[in-house]
């Protein structure tokens, strides 16, 4: 019989530290007075308020219920392993090994979370994407882009919303912006920020010579009480009204109620077509506005103090954090972690999570190395 003693002390540790970055013991108090909340009569008297509240009951709970399930089967586990050797039972034996590898494996995901310390990491995240040198290569390549995004965000069950998106002439888009919705969206799409880069044997090329293009991605987080943050002065817009594009002529609108919004003093640019009325696009246009705005302040505040200290930040924004190379071999590297794949195919159809994961491991080494 195996000896699964070590394994077992290794998942109790686990289920330590998963209690620890769970918060589980402030979890605890907080639910009774969620239930309270919950249950007053006067609740929805304020819509936005009981929305606050219900999405937090709704994530207190999930980790409250995840957390003591994974409690019971380490549980499980021991009780598996302990009948396994009074009875010398094999079957009993396999099925412990089985849950305890299973177990590690749920640690291993779950202890992401104790990555995510920003203030907005749990929340929604607003995201672009834009084509760059190329041509028509990299029109296609943002368009790429967009769909390995809107994938990954399928896989883990986040809503996945176009705002705005402008066709190129021949071949794949210009720009996209898309809002990704989902518990720690934010904290995984920080990730993604900056250039990346496509080499391959160009589809657009009679001649079948192998191309270089890139795009970029952009994110900030969604921000609710964005606009109660910063005051926007009208004077400072440029509102121009457009006519829907589509692909092919096609979801074309036969008004011009698509908005674009340009914050004159920092160059930001905001549009948006999706909404029914030009009215209501320029809402989420002025919303998303915020958002930017928002998160430029902190930038400027985090760049502000790491001069200071006399640190050098990169430059995200043209900066290659990612190569895509499918000709002459199949390769995906990110430049930052090292993180490698041999299957760009997997990659691009939604399978960019583990370079995520190991830029976020990458991020909370680097202190260390500094």
């Amino acid at each position: 019989m195996a000896d699964l003693s070590e394994d077992l002390k290794s998942l109790r540790t686990e289920l330590d530290e998963a209690e620890e970055y769970l918060r589980v013991g402030e979890l605890r108090a907080r639910l009774p007075q969620l239930e309270t909340e919950m249950g007053r009569p006067d609740l929805w008297d304020d819509a936005e308020r009981a929305r606050v509240m219900q999405t937090e009951f709704t994530t207190v709970k999930e980790d409250l219920d995840l957390f003591d399930r994974l409690s019971g089967q380490v549980e499980d586990a021991e009780t598996l392993f302990e009948l396994s050797r009074e009875e010398s039972d094999e079957a009993l034996e396999t099925e412990a090994v089985d849950l305890i590898s299973a177990l590690h494996a749920e640690f291993a995901e779950l202890e992401l979370r104790a990555l995510f310390t920003g203030r907005y990491d749990e929340g929604d995240a607003v995201c672009e994407v834009h084509s760059g040198a190329g041509g028509t290569d990299s029109q296609d390549w943002a368009e790429m882009l967009l769909a390995m995004y809107r994938k990954w965000a399928q896989h883990r069950g986040f809503g996945f919303e176009v705002t705005d998106c402008q066709y190129g002439q021949e071949a794949g888009i210009t720009s996209a912006d898309f809002v990704i919705k989902g518990r720690y969206a934010y904290g995984w799409l920080q990730a993604e920020r900056g250039v990346h880069r496509l080499v391959r044997i160009s589809p657009f090329d009679s001649q079948a010579r192998r191309h270089t293009a890139f795009a970029s991605f952009a994110v900030v987080p969604y921000i609710e009480d964005a606009a109660d943050q910063i005051d926007i002065d009208e004077k400072d817009l440029r509102v121009d009204v457009f006519r829907s594009s589509g692909a092919g002529g096609q979801h074309v609108n036969t008004t011009d109620s698509a908005v674009r919004i340009t914050h004159l003093p920092t160059g930001t640019v905001v549009s948006c077509q999706n909404e029914r009325s030009q009215h209501q696009n320029k809402e989420r246009c002025m919303q998303m506005l915020a958002m930017k705005l928002v998160d430029l302040e902190r930038q400027k505040r985090e760049d502000k103090l790491a001069d200071e200290a006399g640190e050098s930040k990169k430059v995200e924004w043209g900066s290659q954090i990612r190569s895509y190379v499918l000709q002459p071999y199949q390769q995906v590297k990110d430049e930052r972690s090292s993180y490698t794949s041999g299957n760009p195919e997997a990659v691009l159809n939604g399978g960019v999570g583990p370079f995520m994961e190991a830029w976020l491991r990458w991020r909370r080494a680097v202190p260390a190395h500094t």
